[in-house]
């Protein structure tokens, strides 16, 4: 606490992340910054054990960065909070929770080795988080370092938009100007006077500029460089070509935009190429603007030397004052029991190993907190959400071995402790066992894991060997039934699960009607589903790559509590998990083998043998390399392997890749020996309640004893593709059906349909059989009564042709708020005696996206696209004679009324303010749909759900293009028959009574004379 950061007043608050692969120099140039911008006198280095953020011991001795650091310094306008994070893969998601709240970062790059595997990672990290990127490439100064080459590297590994910017002048400018100054030695040491008495503390003036710099609102550079930053914006372009310059502002844009990525080349060692990285960053970052509302984003759990809890948070909006009360209450979903409220002790800013502890932190600000003891990583507080699941995440399951005299339910305890600061250890009480487990990234974090514990709990401990996290997800869709109705208790919940793209993690929808069960009981049981780690029935795994939704359930108005449905939910996960075809997923590396040539044999013949697939050979300068994928199981120790049969000049660097399904799902099933039915944490059963006593029905007879009927799930292919690439969202359907096997003879069938279904992607919302969705909503909410459903018509017809509009009947409705039947012709009902009228209500903006031509019109013309569509809509109207009503949304505009009104031949409608297309077709379809024949075009998964449950039919926007093109089809062959068959006689144009008196006269039966 002795060291106080720099008083900024009025200042702009900026987060800057360094990110690099473990020694590309990233700590190194940290240093540099610190050092260039007046934080630090005196430049540590890592080799020294002395750099200023390397605080922990363990850091020192090893030369790695362990933990995220942070240190606060002035850089021009800006008050910049620079947060040092760890580069080794073992170490992953320390560095992952640190996205969270940056604003830019610095991707370092070592100019040696150039783009290796983790740096391709973590480029994929910063892509999906969102933040602006500045690349500085390190180690320049060694020898056989190419800067044209890793430059083109860089273009063409990480983006195109990756632009030098030795280039800009005043950065260049500011780098001369740096070494006239000042000169470091290898030991940090500085030699020569600096220009300025002051010191390096007034290195730069009070604007934050170079002495030397002169201001201007557009760049300085070369052709090429105002060239090159020009193309990476197609307005930007079309501007520089007319003006000849290209604006600041207009960069700093860019570079928030993640269109431009500013490129800088040195050695962060001696100092090379930091000051015009410096000028650089100073003059095209931009402080964000936070609102008035208090809001904070918690990155990390840790604690200080005297055993205080640290809860490490960004300030996104407002303020936080000392002794304010934070609570979680403002969260939607929480349970009551899990609501806190607490006040906070100190607010400390910190610089390396010391902090200043301040009363008030304003918006922007990166702080730790005391006092605060149920807050975890990702959390967010006030009008911060909280964060989505990381990324990155361990693959290893580890044993903890404890020595014979230690407490293993104290020590336990003490673990959760280190959890709470690495929640991706996953930190388990194996019960069966008597063990701990803990899930970890690699050797090294073991070996860093041991240290902790010992220091902080003074036990020593071993790991075990690691085995493989396999997790579990499902082939086909299937529904679960959970009931749980002990004496004055009831909850029955029923849930469609279906599978999902692959990395898609868990997914939750409800399409559960309020009339029958109320929001506040469906948002509860979606809580449900979200608050547990739901693990599969095959190996006792997580399940993972699912979309959960909740179909239907029913309540007591007396007896029923929170929790019945808690347990009614995980009954039903684990039932329907029963049922399905469940597929093992493995983890997978993504790895680049480099090898001399005469190696290659070998390595291509292990690949093969260890089950995974590259890519062929590519020579680079003497060596060869090899891309491609395979399984962790089978690769986590073929480094050592590498190296021996190389003799040394072998290098292997992996990558997680993902989950993919497992090869040898049937051994590694027979070797753990999970079985599901005596898991009691996590029963498959359901308890129903008969002469005022509850019993326990097993899984397969449950359906058996529900109080609401189940879906008719049938006719599904296999949905989880093993070979393909999920990412697509298709699957080859194989049309084989599956079945479950019960107790003793026992067995259910699902899914024996013999034809193929084509594509199935519920991710999107394409179900292609209407009959699918009929099935479901008429077992669980009862028969349509008022209507017929023909899943074997799928055609639009008028009445010349015979056609039905999916063959729906039922009354006539005598008044109606839409407007009235047309006289086109009406369309044929299958009871000729009741007419009703047809309708056809189009999602514009849906099919405008759906249908690829309207797509990419849309792109350039919105209103183009949508003129085009109701064009196509007025053609197909006129063919086939429907009401058809054309919905666009236009609940963004402000004021906005509901706007109807005639284009040719069709009605188009746009909503009102706040109320999208989806809302106004339920809601017309809620009025209609049991009076007349109503069908929806849209793709929208979850709307074509809700309208099948009002009564209406639906066809997916793929459908309908090629209903469209049939009917115009159609249409042309029937002219062209008539075409064909047309030609021009006397007799076609008379009336039949002087038809009859010509004919007389050609066959002389009178004379003209007589007529």
């Amino acid at each position: 606490m002795g060291e106080k950061p720099q008083k900024i007043q009025e200042q702009k608050h900026i987060s800057l992340g360094v990110l690099a692969h473990v020694d590309a120099g990233k700590t190194t140039l940290s240093e540099g910054l610190l050092f260039k911008c007046g934080r630090i006198r005196k430049i540590g280095r890592v080799d020294h054990k002395d750099a200023y953020l390397d605080t922990y011991e363990l850091e020192r001795e090893r030369g790695i960065t362990i933990f995220s650091k942070q240190a606060v310094f002035s850089m021009g306008a800006f008050n910049v909070t620079l947060l040092d994070t760890p580069g080794h893969v073992d170490f992953s998601a320390e560095m992952e929770r640190t996205l969270q709240v940056l604003d830019y970062a610095i991707l370092v790059i070592n100019g040696a080795d150039g783009v290796q595997g983790h740096t391709q990672t973590l480029w994929r990290l910063l892509e999906q988080y969102k933040i602006p990127t500045f690349l500085f490439v390190n180690k320049m100064d060694q020898d056989g370092t190419d800067r044209e080459g890793l430059f083109q590297e860089l273009k063409k590994k990480l983006s195109g938009n990756c632009v030098d910017f030795g280039g800009e002048l005043e950065c260049h400018g500011a780098e001369e100007s740096g070494k006239a100054m000042q000169q470091v030695d290898n030991f940090g040491k500085t030699s020569g006077e600096p220009e300025n008495e002051s010191g390096v503390e007034k290195q730069m003036d009070h604007d934050g500029r170079f002495a030397d710099s002169k201001k201007s609102d557009h760049i300085n550079g070369t052709d090429d460089f105002l060239e090159n930053i020009a193309v990476c914006d197609e307005n930007l372009l079309e501007n520089f070509l007319e003006t000849g310059i290209i604006k600041k502002k207009a960069v700093v844009k860019l570079i928030l935009e993640r269109k431009l990525f500013p490129c800088f080349f040195g050695s962060a060692l001696k100092m090379e190429g930091v000051d015009a990285f410096i000028r650089g960053m100073e003059t095209y970052m931009a402080a964000p603007v936070y609102p008035s509302e208090f809001g904070a984003k918690i990155f990390k759990i840790a604690r200080d030397d005297q055993g205080n809890r640290l809860t490490y948070m960004k300030i996104t909006g407002g303020s936080l004052k000392v002794k304010e009360t934070l609570t979680n209450a403002g969260r939607k979903g929480i349970p009551e029991e899990e609501i806190w409220e607490e006040k906070v002790d100190q607010i400390r800013i910190y610089s390396g190993a010391k902090f200043e502890m301040i009363k008030e932190a304003e918006a922007g600000t990166v702080c730790a907190v005391t006092g605060l003891t149920e807050t975890y990583p990702g959390e967010g507080l006030g009008i911060e959400r909280e964060s989505v699941m990381p990324v990155l995440e361990p693959v290893l399951n580890y044993q903890i071995i404890l020595p014979e005299s230690c407490d293993a339910h104290k020590m336990l305890k003490s673990l959760k402790e280190l959890e709470e600061e690495e929640p991706q250890l996953h930190i388990m009480w194996d019960e069966q066992l008597g063990e701990i487990h803990a899930m970890l990234m690699g050797e090294v974090q073991i070996e860093i894991l041991k240290h902790l514990i010992w220091e902080r709990f003074h036990v020593a401990v071993e790991f075990g060997t690691g085995n493989i996290v396999y997790k579990e997800t499902i082939a086909a869709p299937v529904e679960g039934v959970g009931h749980f109705e002990p004496l004055r208790h009831y909850a029955e919940v029923h849930l469609l699960l279906e599978p999902g793209e692959r990395g898609s993690g868990l997914q939750f929808f409800t399409a559960a009607s309020e009339d029958q069960l109320d929001r506040n009981w469906q948002r509860l049981i979606l809580t449900h589903l979200e608050e547990k780690e739901h693990l599969g029935v095959l190996t006792g795994s997580p399940i993972t790559d699912m979309q959960i939704t909740l179909l239907t359930g029913r309540a007591h108005q007396k007896h029923t509590e929170g929790g019945d449905f808690r347990q009614a939910t995980y009954r039903a996960v684990r039932q329907g998990l029963k049922k399905a075809k469940t597929v093992l997923l493995e983890p997978y590396y993504s790895f680049r083998l480099e090898l001399p040539a005469e190696n290659v044999g070998r390595a291509m013949t292990d690949i093969q043998r260890m089950q995974g697939n590259f890519q062929g050979p590519e020579t680079e300068g003497e060596l060869a390399v090899i891309t491609g994928s395979a399984p962790v199981a089978k690769m986590r120790d073929y480094q050592s392997q590498v190296i021996s049969y190389t003799r040394g000049k072998g290098h292997l660097t992996c990558t997680l890749k993902g989950y993919e399904p497992c090869q040898d799902q049937e051994q590694i099933v027979q070797e753990i020996g999970y079985d599901s039915e005596r898991d009691l944490e996590n029963p498959t059963g359901s308890v129903f309640c008969a002469h005022g006593a509850g019993f326990v029905v097993p899984w397969y007879e449950v359906e058996e004893y529900m109080h609401l009927d189940g879906a008719e799930i049938q006719d599904w292919d296999d949905a989880y593709d093993d070979s393909g690439d999920s990412s697509t969202g298709t699957a080859e359907a194989s049309g084989r059906g599956y079945s479950v096997q019960g107790k003793d003879t026992h067995s259910t069938s699902y899914g024996t349909g013999k034809t193929s279904r084509g594509k199935y992607t519920s991710m999107y919302g394409s179900y292609e059989e209407e009959k699918e969705l009929k099935a479901i909503f008429e077992k669980t909410f009862g028969p349509v009564k008022s209507k017929k459903y023909n899943s074997n018509s799928r055609s639009f017809g008028n009445l010349e042709s015979g056609s039905s509009f999916y063959g729906n009947s039922g009354k006539r409705s005598q008044s109606s708020e839409l407007p009235g039947k047309t006289s086109q012709g009406a369309w044929r009902n299958s009871n000729p005696a009741i007419h009703r009228d047809d309708y056809l209500l189009v999602d514009g903006c849906n099919i405008i996206f759906a249908w690829e031509d309207l797509r990419d019109l849309a792109q350039a013309d919105f209103h183009a696209a949508q003129t085009r569509l109701m064009d196509i809509l007025s053609d197909y109207q006129g063919i086939k004679g429907c009401i058809l009503i054309l919905v666009f949304d236009a609940y963004r505009v402000e004021g906005h009324p509901e706007e109807t009104f005639q284009y040719h031949n069709i009605h188009v409608v746009y909503t009102r303010e706040a109320e999208t297309a989806d809302q106004y077709i339920e809601r017309t379809v809620h009025k209609i749909g049991r009076k007349h024949n109503v069908t929806v075009a849209t793709s929208d998964g979850l709307e074509q759900i809700i309208i099948m449950g009002q009564g209406a039919a639906r066809i997916s926007a793929r459908g309908f293009k090629e209903e469209i093109a049939s009917a115009k089809q159609q249409m042309r062959e029937e002219w062209q028959e008539r075409r064909d068959s047309s030609k021009t006689y006397l007799f076609d144009s008379m009336t039949p009574e002087l038809k009859s008196h010509m004919e007389d006269i050609r066959l002389g039966r009178k004379k003209k004379e007589e007529l």
